[in-house]
């Protein structure tokens, strides 16, 4: 029996050796395993070189005003303030018309109805006293030097249902600035990182590593009351600045 007992603790304890070298056989060291990924690989690259932000900036003159407009009705019945609400943005759409901007140019951007109601305190509740429907729309002006005649004539036409909420400028095709403002963050990423060479009195390497970080092309906004809005109206896009940043890891050699 003694004899058969040490034979069986013998065996589970081989197993239990056997085990323990299948485990780290299979688990290898986490310094191997983040040596082998190829993310760590690529900022173990990039610790050896020399990493640069470089950033591009265009000056553009906007050649698109963005209109945003509509009319505002409250009335005692929802028949009522859809009629007028209907009839007055007509009129408005049609001055838009007028001044060369094509249907594909506009687009609706809200359309509501709501319960218009006030506290009561004789009833001690809220009661409903209308509704109110709004319809406004986003306008693409190509011919900006018409936005301000734009903006007097929907006034006109929407009379005391108009609402102008906002003016904005911005540019249709702004491929090719962005195209320019790309170089011009890669120049400026490559003078920072020549000087940082010199300074470190090591030899510039090719980039191993680019990386668009940002584009940005800010929109000039003016806003308006829901108000009718006394002509003429000065408009005046000015410039605007778009701007590109990269960043750039060189080798050294």
């Amino acid at each position: 029996m003694r004899r058969k007992s040490l034979l069986f603790v013998s065996a589970a304890l081989l197993l239990i050796i056997v085990g323990a070298v299948g485990c780290d056989t299979l688990s290898p060291p986490s310094s191997v395993s983040q040596a082998r990924s190829p993310v760590s690989g690529i900022f173990n690259q990039q610790s050896t070189g020399i990493w640069v932000s470089g950033e591009g900036k265009v000056s553009v003159v906007p050649d698109v005003a963005i209109l945003s407009l509509g009319v505002q009705v409250q009335s005692g019945s929802v028949a009522e303030a859809q009629n007028h609400a209907a009839t007055t943005m007509t009129a408005v759409v049609a001055e838009l018309g007028n001044f060369g901007v094509a249907e594909k140019d506009i687009k609706t951007s809200q359309f509501s109805i709501a319960p218009l109601r006030r506290w009561s305190d004789k009833d001690g509740r809220e009661i409903l006293i209308g509704y109110q429907v709004t319809n406004t729309v986003i306008a693409k002006v190509r011919k900006i030097g018409d936005t301000g005649a734009i903006i007097d004539a929907t006034a006109r036409a929407g009379g005391d249902y108009i609402v102008i909420n906002s003016v904005s400028f911005t540019v249709d095709e702004p491929s090719a600035y962005y195209d320019q403002a790309r170089k011009l963050a890669m120049a400026d990423a490559r003078t920072r990182a020549e000087q940082l060479a010199n300074l470190g009195k090591v030899k510039l390497g090719r980039p191993s590593y680019i990386n668009e970080t940002g584009a940005y092309m800010p929109v000039a906004r003016d806003f308006y009351a829901a108000a009718a809005i006394p002509a003429p109206t000065p408009i005046s896009a000015g410039e605007m600045e778009i701007s590109l940043s990269v960043q750039v890891v060189y080798g050294i050699e």
